[in-house]
């Protein structure tokens, strides 16, 4: 056994006397359910690392998400249903079987293919050329999974012009609306064709958010800053001042 594979079996030993009868408590106490915000939030967590470029807190924040990993096999373990070996057999398996332009005989990639495996794996015709999605994933990120899926079966707009064609239809349909209750679903619609221009234009919709938000904030804070430099309070000035300080903030970061 070499170097990679001692350490992980030393993991799985280490999370084995975790859940043991003399182990932590907490550990124990834990199931399937009462673990599921914990991945989520060591996920966002390694995107957080990620999104720095921060080698070491990244290393950290893989090592936080492959403990869920383990954590849940154990528990899996215990209930005699799998373990963390069963886990890392079917992921072999799938990678093999999804890859056949490296491990087989196709000459090449295609998306198109790839879902056609992952129809298959699941042992069902599939209902839609839509393809298997996930609604548990986030809105903005469904969406361009959606989309990628229509794409692959030639549903889509030729260029990013025609998208941008659409955003305008979509905020005129919008603005007729916004009396009714039908407004939410023209403000859907209107975040649906944004992201498929985010998708022309090779951008993560959710990245692209994200940054978009902490930016807002780390001038919004500028903003403070110099309002108080100045002496002033924010919530004692007028729009106009603020949008002046505003304004101000935005040059010095620039």
């Amino acid at each position: 056994m070499g170097r990679i594979g001692e350490k992980f079996e030393e993991l799985v030993k280490i999370m084995e006397k975790l859940r043991g009868p003399k182990g932590c408590d907490w550990d124990r106490q834990q199931t399937h359910d009462t673990l599921k915000p914990y991945l989520i939030e060591e996920a966002y967590e390694l995107l957080d690392a990620i999104d720095k470029h921060d080698e070491e807190e990244m290393m950290e924040e893989l090592g936080d998400v492959l403990l869920q990993v383990v954590f849940h096999a154990q528990i899996a373990r215990e209930n005699g249903s799998f373990d963390i070996g069963d886990v890392i057999d079917k992921l072999n398996q799938k990678l093999l079987r999804r890859h056949p332009h490296v491990f087989g005989n196709s000459p090449g990639y295609s998306y198109r293919q790839w879902e056609e495996i992952k129809s298959q794996e699941k042992r069902k015709k599939q209902a839609s050329r839509i393809g298997d999605f996930n609604a548990a994933l986030p809105a903005l990120s469904l969406a361009r999974r959606l989309q990628e899926n229509a794409s692959a079966v030639g549903f889509d707009w030729e260029d990013a012009k025609g998208v941008m064609e659409k955003i305008k239809e979509e905020m005129r349909e919008l603005e007729n609306t916004l009396s009714e209750n039908r407004k939410e679903e023209e403000f859907g619609d209107l975040l649906f064709s944004i992201v498929n221009l985010a998708r022309f234009l090779n951008i993560d919709p959710e990245v692209a958010l994200k940054k978009a938000c902490l930016k807002f904030a780390r001038r919004f804070r500028k903003m403070e800053e110099l309002l108080e430099k100045d002496g002033k309070i924010l919530e004692d000035e007028s729009m106009e001042t603020l949008d002046e300080y505003w304004n101000k903030a935005k040059e010095e970061e620039s």
